[in-house]
């Protein structure tokens, strides 16, 4: 079927037609039934999948219009395309709205608590199509419904026109509106599936993270979720209009399209779109930073700046960050780390502290702190403190500032494959989703994986259950407040730490954080 008929890729079949299965998948089940349609899926180790469901379209640079074809049945056992960008990730499609499910009970009086997934990867790459984030072995565990969920990225879903022509009042928050559809579809279905509507916890990495803190702050969303969790993942401000428009209109100049007239658009071939990503980034130079935006229609306040916006304070908040964030993507075989001494230091690591300090200062405090550290130690330490975990720690404060509940952890499990990455960005997710042993997860599948893969797990289970992490097998985790700072660490053995890493804390706060991007 094309697009324009409603399904892309997948055929329809008619109620009661036998399927083969897709490769590696268990034998097809018998249909749910929604008013968005009916979804064979497949049975897989006891649970059930359905892979592909596409939730709505995606009219570019345009707000989505949600999909549904009632009476129509439809194979839910392939995942649908991933939004179009530079990455492994296939295949792609600018019609990219596909969520998929894993259930133990698809059955309407099973009311389990949703946990649905939003992938990394900035704003700008990524799909949970990734093994890692598989919801099979989470939704095993038989108490919770598991929702994964594409939407469109970069340039298609942030690229912000508002400003230059008045037929693209939505283009610099797309993506967020994709999500918030995505949201509605759950909100609306996903009783059939077992799922219970009004305990949906929302829980994303990094740029997952970074979209959830930012729909906390979006009138849009308000409802359609009751718990959220961020792994390494903030946004304390967004894009500023002006500065959005620079950007706009340094990708339309990539792509020779006169701002004049933005008709030209519609017409501009996928791969085009993709290539004018490398365009230079008028404020930050390197690629083009998109990210959700100020338009004061669809978001109308900073998520967390100059406080926590009231609009989602009612929403229980579990933030965390890994322990070594930048040991991911600073990798230690770069020509930047590996050529590390005390003389270069200082100027190798200023850029990658994205904040306005002087580097041999901090590089004085470090070795004064720390005297056995070597450089590559404090430029790791020094980076991810005043980069990555910043943001973090102002969201924290600012919820336990407005006396609302917000649950931090820290983790130090670390890499078992490669040690010199220690407690890396995305170690997290494994851990979470139970898949220690996919392709891309560092932590092995030992008992020391396990144990700490089974405390996240149940935590993270009981947070979507009832808005709190605590659980039997765990010590009692306290709520985060500013004369504690209490901090669940999650390792081979899990326990609580007061202010843990306080000193590159107090360090840092000397000077204003500003979000990268904004």
């Amino acid at each position: 079927m094309s697009v324009a008929d409603g399904w892309t890729r997948r055929g329809v079949i008619g109620a009661g037609a036998a399927l083969a299965a897709s490769a590696g998948h268990a034998a097809v089940t018998g249909a749910v039934h929604t008013r968005a349609g009916d979804f064979v899926g497949t049975r897989e180790g006891g649970v059930r999948a359905f892979r592909g469901i596409r939730y709505g379209s995606a009219p570019r640079f345009r707000a989505p219009v949600a999909f549904a074809a009632p009476g129509r049945t439809f194979a839910a056992d392939a995942f649908g395309p991933v939004c179009p960008q530079r990455g492994p990730y296939a295949p792609q499609d600018e019609e990219c709205l596909y969520l998929n499910i894993w259930t133990a009970e698809p059955d309407a009086r099973a009311r389990k608590p949703v946990m649905l997934y939003i992938h990394g990867g900035a704003y700008s790459n990524g799909s949970v199509t990734d093994p890692l984030n598989d919801g099979q072995l989470l939704a095993a565990r038989g108490d919770v419904v598991v929702v994964t969920v594409n939407h469109r990225l970069n340039a298609l879903g942030y690229l912000y026109l508002a400003r230059l022509d008045p037929r693209f009042p939505d283009s610099g928050n797309a993506g967020q509106l994709d999500l918030i559809l995505a949201l509605k579809w759950v909100r609306d279905h996903i009783v059939a599936f077992g799922g219970d509507p009004s305990r949906v916890m929302v829980f994303g990495q990094s740029g997952g993270g970074a979209k959830i803190a930012t729909m906390m702050g979006m009138v849009a969303a308000r409802g359609l979720f009751h718990r959220a969790a961020t792994m390494s993942g903030q946004q304390v401000t967004a894009s500023g209009p002006l500065h959005a428009t620079e950007r706009a209109r340094a990708y339309l100049a990539a792509l020779k399209v006169p701002e004049r007239d933005l008709s030209a658009l519609f017409a501009v071939p996928v791969p085009r779109l993709v290539e004018a990503l490398d365009a230079r980034d008028p404020i930050l130079g390197g690629g083009l930073y998109f990210g959700p935006v100020l338009d004061m229609t669809w978001l109308t306040r900073h998520p967390f700046w100059p406080d926590a916006d009231p609009i989602g304070n009612p929403i229980p908040m579990m933030l965390g960050n890994v322990h070594d964030e930048t040991r991911a993507f600073l990798s230690p075989d770069s020509p930047l780390v590996r050529g590390l001494t005390w003389d270069n230091l200082a100027d190798r690591m200023a850029p990658e502290l994205k904040i306005d300090i002087l580097p041999e200062w901090v590089v004085a405090q470090y070795r004064a702190r720390y005297p056995d550290w070597s450089p590559t130690d404090i430029f790791y330490d020094a980076t991810t403190a005043g980069r990555s975990w910043r943001g973090q720690v102002i969201e924290a404060e600012a919820r336990a500032a407005a006396g609302v509940p917000a649950f931090v952890y820290q983790v130090d499990f670390t890499s078992r494959t490669d040690p010199r990455r220690r407690a890396f960005h995305t170690m997290d997710i494994p851990l979470v989703f139970g898949t220690l042993g996919a392709a891309g997860s560092q932590t092995g599948t030992a008992a020391d994986a396990r144990s700490a893969s089974a405390a996240m797990q149940d935590s993270f289970v009981a947070f979507a259950r009832t808005g709190d992490p605590n659980h039997a097998g765990l010590m009692r985790w306290p709520r985060y407040a500013l004369d504690s700072r209490a901090t669940m660490i999650f390792d081979t053995r899990s326990r609580v730490e007061q202010d843990p890493r306080r000193w590159q804390r107090e360090l840092f706060a000397r000077v204003p954080y500003v979000q990268p991007g904004t």
